[in-house]
C-alpha cells in the first residue's frame, strides 16, 4: 500500500470503488477502510479527501443527479414524457451504486452542488410531464408531478431488487407513463419550472 494521502486519479477511483460495493450490497457495508485499500493508498486517504462516508455518498449523489439531469434531457427536448420516464428507469438499472443514495437524505450533506443537480434533474422531470396537455392531469398538478415522479422511481426500484420477474422494466415504464398520462402533445404546459419533483 502506498504510504501517501494522494495519487493521480485517487477521486475517481474511491468513487468508483464505492459505487460498486454499493451497488453489491448498499451503502450501510460501505467502508473508508476498504476504499483505501482497494484504491492502494493509506487508510486514511478517503476521509482525507472526503471528509467522512457522508462526504462519500454526497460525492456520488451529485454525480448521479448529473447523470440523470444529462440522461433525461434529449428526451424531454423529443417532447415524449413516456421516453423521458423510461429514460428514468434506464439510468437508475445502469447506475444503481449511485441511484441506492441520491434519495437517502440520512446520508447525505447538503451541500451547494448537491442542491444544484438535484434540482437539475427535478426540473429536467418536470419538463417532461410539461410536454403534456393539460385536461390529462386531473388533480393538483404538485400531485401529479410527484406522481409521475413516483411512478419512475417505484419502477426503478423494483426492477433493482428482481421484483419485476421476465417484464421488460424500460418497456413496462413506458406503458405505465402511457396509462397514467396518455401520449404527450407538443404543446407545454404553463408551470413547467415551478417546485415539486425530485426536490
Amino acid at each position: 500500500m502506498a504510504d501517501t494521502y494522494h495519487h493521480g486519479d485517487l477521486r475517481r477511483q474511491v468513487l468508483e470503488s464505492a459505487a460498486e460495493e454499493i451497488a453489491r450490497n448498499g451503502p450501510d457495508m460501505l467502508s473508508l477502510r476498504e476504499l483505501a485499500r482497494r484504491a492502494g493508498v493509506t487508510h486514511g486517504a478517503p476521509a482525507h479527501h472526503f471528509g467522512s462516508r457522508q462526504g462519500v455518498f454526497t460525492a456520488l449523489a451529485v454525480q448521479g443527479f448529473t447523470s440523470l439531469a444529462d440522461a433525461l434531457e434529449p428526451s424531454v427536448r423529443r417532447g415524449d414524457f413516456a421516453d423521458t420516464a423510461a429514460e428514468y428507469v434506464r439510468f437508475a438499472l445502469r447506475r444503481p451504486g449511485h441511484y441506492a443514495v441520491m434519495f437517502r437524505v440520512d446520508l447525505l450533506q447538503e451541500t451547494h452542488d448537491l442542491r444544484r443537480q438535484r434540482d437539475r434533474a427535478g426540473a429536467a422531470l418536470r419538463d417532461g410531464m410539461a410536454t403534456l396537455p393539460e385536461e390529462r392531469i386531473r388533480i393538483p398538478l404538485d400531485w401529479a408531478r410527484q406522481a409521475a415522479w413516483g411512478l419512475v422511481h417505484g419502477l426503478a426500484s423494483l426492477a433493482l431488487n428482481g421484483a419485476l420477474g421476465s417484464d421488460d422494466p424500460i418497456e413496462l415504464t413506458r406503458a405505465a407513463a402511457l396509462q397514467m398520462f396518455g401520449p404527450a402533445s407538443r404543446s407545454r404546459r404553463r408551470g413547467a419550472h415551478s417546485e415539486g419533483v425530485c426536490a
